[in-house]
C-alpha cells in the first residue's frame, strides 16, 4: 500500500491503463494544459504523446460523438469534463446513441468509453459549475454510473471502467482531490457494482455517495460521543446498484438515512429510499429519511451555499429525529472547514 492523494490515484490509473493497453486514450477540453484536470492527467503528454493525450474544443457534443466512434471501432477513449454541468450539452449521444449501441445492435457492437466528469462544491462555483447530476446518468440503461470517494476506490473503480466494455460515467468531486488515503499498489481493480461498508455499525445505517461519505463519518464520530452506532455505506458504483450490501445493513440497524451528493427531489436518495421501504418495510424502526441539497439553484454567496449543502450537522439531526433523540450541542463544531482549504481548480 502506498500514501496517495486522490488526484495522484486518478493520474496513477490512467498511468497504469495506458502503458498496459496501447488502445486507451485521454481527451478533454484542457487535459494536455498546464493545469492538467487538477493535476489528474499530469504526464500523460510527456509520456504517451499528443496522439494519446490531447485537448479538444469546447464542443461537448462533438467530441462525445467522436469517442463513441472510436470505441465503436476498437479504440478506448476516456474523456474529460471539468464540469459536469456541461456534460448535459452531450446528453442525446449519452440517452440516444452510447447507452443504447450494443442492445440496438442486438450486441454487435461495445462502447468501451470512459467519461469522466468533475462534480460539486468549489468557492463561489454557483448555479452552472456546481452540480452533480448522477441520477440523471443513472436513469439511463446501459450506462454504468460511478462515484469513487477514497483515493483506492477511485483508482481501481478507474482501472475496471477503463477495462469494461460498457460505457461508464466516472464522477469526481472537486474536493476528494486533495484527500490522502492508502492505495493498492500495482494491478488492483476494484470491481464495478459492489458497494463498501466504510464504517461497520448496529444502530442506523448512512447510505452516502461521493463527499457526503466524508461528512457520513463526521456525523459517525459525533453520534458515537452518545453511544450510537452508526454504520456508513458507500455504494461506489450507483448503476448498477449494489442492493444486497444496503439491504444488508438495513436489516441489522433498522434505521435508514440517505445522504445523497445532489437535490433529494427526484434523485439518487429518493431510489435507494423506495429500494430499501420495500425490502426491509417489516425490519424498519422508522421511516427512511433523505438527506441532500436544497431544491433551489445553487447559490454563489459562501453563506448561502452554507444554507445549500447539507453536511454532518444535518445528518446528525436526521439521526436523532430517526432514532427518536434529543437534540445534542453541537454549538462548538466547526461543519464548514474545507471551504478554506479549497484553492480553485487550477
Amino acid at each position: 500500500m502506498s500514501q496517495l492523494s486522490y488526484r495522484e490515484a486518478v493520474n496513477g490509473a490512467l498511468i497504469q491503463e495506458m502503458e498496459r493497453d496501447d488502445r486507451v486514450f485521454v481527451y478533454g477540453c484542457d487535459v494536455a494544459d498546464h493545469k492538467r484536470i487538477y493535476g489528474s492527467t499530469t504526464d500523460l503528454v510527456e509520456r504517451f504523446g499528443p496522439e494519446r493525450c490531447f485537448s479538444t474544443p469546447i464542443s461537448e457534443d462533438a467530441m462525445t460523438g467522436m469517442g463513441l466512434g472510436a470505441a465503436i471501432s476498437g479504440l478506448r477513449p476516456i474523456h474529460v469534463h471539468i464540469r459536469v454541468d456541461f456534460l448535459l450539452l452531450a446528453m442525446n449521444q449519452l440517452a440516444n446513441m452510447i447507452s443504447t449501441a450494443r442492445y440496438m445492435s442486438g450486441g454487435d457492437l461495445s462502447v468501451p468509453m470512459v467519461i469522466r466528469a468533475v462534480v460539486g462544491r468549489g468557492w463561489g462555483q454557483s448555479a452552472q459549475h456546481s452540480k452533480s447530476l448522477h441520477s440523471v446518468f443513472a436513469h439511463l440503461p446501459g450506462i454504468r454510473v460511478v462515484a469513487p470517494t477514497t483515493p483506492n476506490d477511485v483508482k481501481g473503480l478507474m482501472s475496471a471502467a477503463i477495462r469494461d466494455d460498457n460505457p461508464v460515467v466516472m464522477l469526481e468531486h472537486r474536493w476528494l482531490y486533495d484527500t490522502v488515503g492508502e492505495v493498492d499498489e500495482g494491478d488492483a481493480v476494484v470491481p464495478l457494482g459492489k458497494a463498501r461498508v466504510v464504517r461497520a455499525g448496529t444502530d442506523l445505517t448512512i447510505v452516502a455517495t461521493s463527499w457526503m461519505v466524508v461528512e457520513a463519518l463526521r456525523a459517525a464520530d459525533l453520534l458515537a460521543e452518545r453511544g450510537v452506532s452508526v454504520e456508513v455505506i458507500d455504494p461506489r458504483t450507483l448503476a448498477p446498484l449494489d442492493e444486497e450490501s444496503i439491504v444488508a445493513s438495513v436489516q441489522k440497524t433498522r434505521h435508514c438515512i440517505v445522504a445523497d451528493n445532489d437535490w433529494s427531489f427526484c434523485g439518487f436518495g429518493a431510489e435507494v429510499a423506495a429500494m430499501v421501504s420495500e425490502r426491509c418495510f417489516g425490519q424498519l424502526g422508522a421511516a427512511v429519511s433523505r438527506v441532500g441539497w436544497a431544491f433551489v439553484p445553487c447559490p454563489t454567496t459562501r453563506c448561502l451555499e452554507n444554507e445549500f449543502y447539507p453536511n454532518a450537522n444535518d445528518l446528525v439531526r436526521a439521526a436523532e429525529r430517526s432514532l427518536g433523540l434529543d437534540a445534542m450541542d453541537l454549538s462548538g463544531f466547526d461543519f464548514y472547514t474545507y471551504e478554506n482549504r479549497f484553492k480553485g481548480p487550477f
